[in-house]
């Protein structure tokens, strides 16, 4: 597990880096952490040369144990190399600037990033009337995004599933839990009826795809894909259904896609950038299996801050949240008996 640093010792070691980082870079100054992630620590900071020119970077350091997935999380240094990959093939992601040296930068895993502009916030992107143009056209910019992802060479090493086994692993985290709750049970029974016969052809998934992980600018639309730490070996529905799950559409269930967009424009996006053909049928089952798999993921949050409060309040809040993949699941299985 990575050392717990100071604010002041993690600038002291960024400022021995900086010129790692940007050539002509003296110090580090601005250095701020950023909101959100249960087991990734980000910070924001400029970079300074001797004329005072700051370049704006991101800093992403596992700062706690990777838990609650049942997709092997691949070290950070795979991690940026997969967002380097991408951004060869043309994919809107940040440019990788340096990463640590796990023995000698004093900072353990952790790679550093150049700072994108734009919004991250799912509920802005989904309803503030300033997005408008963009969602008018990121439903479109995300199917092209996610047929370059799964177009490329999978990276050496990165864990490999489907969907059955991404099912069967989920069910015994589950009842490792002891918890027993009746529409967690409906959703494995349902998804084990409907796991899809097809063989599929795996590819690189990028296994977070979705809104809150994407950057948005209000007039461009999608400006960069983020938080690439559990990128895998899968089937590529597994993408789309994530980012079509109800949990990221921030209240605009109305909108099947993020709760900026329709399946439709999401489908004519990845076919046009040469993804292969999808199924609606395909896409709905995984987003089905996104409830459930998020529905695992909040009870064990939850269960971590119970017996241990200081891992932080994100966790209980997450917790919070099985209520609402509860609701999902009970829909889904409805708008499939009509």
């Amino acid at each position: 597990m990575a050392d717990r640093l100071s604010k002041n010792e993690l600038a002291e070691r960024l400022t021995v880096l900086a010129p790692r980082m940007v050539p002509g870079a003296e110090r580090i100054e601005n250095l701020v952490r950023l909101t959100g992630g249960a087991s990734m620590a980000t910070w924001a900071f400029d970079a300074m040369d001797g004329a005072g020119t700051a370049t704006p970077l991101i800093l992403r350091r596992r700062d706690r144990p990777v838990e609650y997935s049942t997709v092997a999380k691949p070290p950070l240094r795979r991690e940026a190399a997969a967002i380097a990959r991408a951004v060869e093939a043309g994919v809107p992601a940040p440019i990788v600037a340096y990463v640590c040296d796990e023995e000698t930068d004093g900072l353990d895993e952790a790679y550093v990033m150049h700072r994108v502009s734009g919004e991250t916030l799912g509920k802005k992107i989904a309803s503030d009337p300033a997005f408008e143009p963009a969602r008018g056209k990121l439903a479109h910019q995300c199917g092209a995004a996610l047929a370059r992802i799964h177009a490329l060479e999978p990276l050496d090493g990165l864990d490999s599933t489907d969907a059955e086994t991404t099912l069967a692993n989920y069910e015994r985290t589950w009842r490792a839990t002891g918890n027993v709750r009746p529409t967690i049970e409906a959703a494995f029974r349902w998804l084990e009826k409907r796991l899809p016969p097809e063989k599929v052809t795996p590819r690189m998934v990028h296994g977070d795809f979705r809104n809150g992980n994407i950057m948005v600018d209000p007039n461009e639309g999608l400006v960069a894909v983020l938080d690439w730490e559990i990128v895998h070996i899968g089937d590529p529905a597994e993408d789309l259904g994530w980012l079509c799950t109800n949990s990221w559409k921030f209240g605009r269930p109305d909108r099947y896609v993020g709760g900026f967009g329709e399946l439709d424009d999401l489908l004519a996006g990845y076919a046009e950038a040469g993804g292969e053909p999808m199924s609606a049928a395909r896409v709905d089952f995984w987003s089905m299996l996104g409830s459930l798999k998020w529905g695992v993921m909040t009870m064990g949050m939850y269960a971590s801050f119970a017996s241990d409060p200081s891992a932080g309040p994100e966790r209980a809040v997450i917790g919070r949240r099985l209520s609402e993949t509860e609701a999902d699941i009970v829909a889904i299985i409805e708008r499939n008996a009509a």
